[in-house]
Parts: C-alpha cells; structure tokens; sequence
C-alpha cells in the first residue's frame, strides 16, 4: 500500500529526492508493520497452538475413556470368572462330601445287615433236606432271636450244650417252653395233642428219648429235622433239648443257587 504513492509520484514527474525521500519513508513505514505482523502472529500463534494441545489432549482423553471402561470390563470379566470357578469348587467339594456320606452310610447299614441279619452258615448233613441240602449256604438272623422268642416251625441254627467247637447245627423248632413232648406210634403230641402241623416227616421211626414225655423249661425248645433218617436233633441223647442261650439264631434265607434258593419255608 505504501508503494502506490511512490508509483504516482513517479509517474507525475516529481523530483528524485521528494522520491527518494518518499521511498525511505515506505522502506521504514514497512518494516515497521512487518514487525508488527510478526508480533502478531506470535501472539496469535501461541494460543494457536494451545488451542490444538488441548484439542489433542481432549482427544487422547475421550480414546482412554473407553479403554479404562473396556480395561475395567475385562477386570470385572475375570472377576466374575474366578468367582463363577471358586463357586463351582465348592459345589464340587459339598457333593463329594455328600456322596462320601452316603457311601458310608450305605456301608455301614451294608455292616449291620451282614452282622445281624446276612451271617452264612452252611449246612452240614442231610438233617433238613429237602429243605436245605448238605452244603448249601443259609443266612441267619441273630438279631430276631433277641428280641423274642422263636415261634413253632422256626428253622435255627444252634450249638448244643453251647460247644463253640462244634459246626452249628440247623434244625426246626417244634416244641416250645413250658410244653410237654411225647413220640409215639410216630406221631408226636404237644400236651397230650396230636401235632401235625410244622412236622415235615409223615412217620417217626425212631422216637429215641422222646418216647417218654419231656417236660420242658422255660428257656428250653424241641427241635427236630425235616429228615426222618437222621437223628441227630432233640431225640438224641448227645443234642436233647436246645435252651435259648446256645440258639444262634433264625434261618430265614437259602442262598445257594438251584431250586432251594429263596425264604427258608416254616
């Protein structure tokens, strides 16, 4: 702007020290306003620039915010996870203790079964066929017997005269305590009374000391086998009368296999 007058003058012809004059006063009158454009454009470069920190600044910012919530999304994530495995631990832990429990349980109630209702005994003789063949297995209930008193036509194990040496021997209770037995003419008779039912042999041959009558005990019973040919029950002198103390206990199960497996029958 400050050229145009120089140009003008110039062109009208003026001196050349009114232009050299007027030319010194553009050259300073410039630099002068350069100097102030630069003073100015610092000044508004500075907060130019601040203005584009903190632009980016804002921006680095808005770009962390997610990532601290997709940091803290990941922190919860995993959170939840080992709370979800410690959780399912413990589940794990109760259950198998649970099932421990149950394992016992059954084991033990298994225990007392065997103890008091499954002891094996097998059967020596031909005493009780058919019932119980010689060598089959039976399981005796020693629990019953202590809680009452055996009935008629109970299949028991017993020892007699209490001889823990002996092999346990297995026969039918036919007369109870306080009962008067007689054989004769092959029929046994309970109190003066013929007795047929629970007697498994159609004939008696052999009545042995039974011939006379005997008076029984309190805690004393009767026993005979299912088989007529064997003697060996309470006719013979070396068994007699079996008392309570020296019973096992009752035959109640045939576990051999074959036809005689199942419930010992009265």
């Amino acid at each position: 702007m400050y050229i145009v007058p120089f140009l003008i003058a110039y062109a009208s012809n003026e001196p050349k020290s009114v232009l050299a004059r007027d030319l010194g006063d553009c050259r300073d009158n410039l630099r002068n306003s350069r100097s102030v454009f630069l003073i100015v454009g610092k000044e508004n470069k500075e907060p130019m620039g601040q203005n584009l920190s903190f632009r980016k600044n804002n921006r680095r910012k808005k770009k962390k915010k997610p990532q601290m919530k997709k940091k803290n999304h990941l922190k919860f994530t995993n959170r939840s996870k080992k709370l979800k495995f410690e959780k399912k631990n413990y589940h794990i832990t109760k259950n198998s203790l649970i099932l421990a429990g149950e394992i016992l349980c059954v084991c033990l109630v298994a225990v007392l079964l065997i103890a008091f209702f499954g002891h094996r005994v097998s059967n020596a003789g031909d005493a009780m066929s058919p019932a119980i063949e010689n060598g089959e297995v039976v399981l005796v209930d020693r629990l019953i017997v202590d809680m009452k008193t055996p009935s008629r036509g109970t299949v028991v194990a017993f020892r007699p005269d209490g001889n823990r040496e002996v092999h346990l021997l297995i026969r039918r209770i036919v007369g109870l305590p306080g009962e008067t037995i007689q054989i004769k003419d092959g029929t046994v008779y309970i109190n003066g009374k013929e007795q047929k039912k629970h007697i498994h042999v159609s004939e008696i041959k052999d009545a042995g000391i039974a011939s006379d009558e005997i008076k029984l005990g309190k805690d004393e019973y009767f026993v005979l086998g299912d088989n007529e040919e064997s003697g060996e029950d309470s006719r013979s002198e070396t068994v007699g009368v079996v008392k309570a103390d020296e019973i096992y206990g009752k035959v109640w199960f045939n576990v051999s296999s074959g036809e005689h497996f199942g419930f010992v029958k009265r």
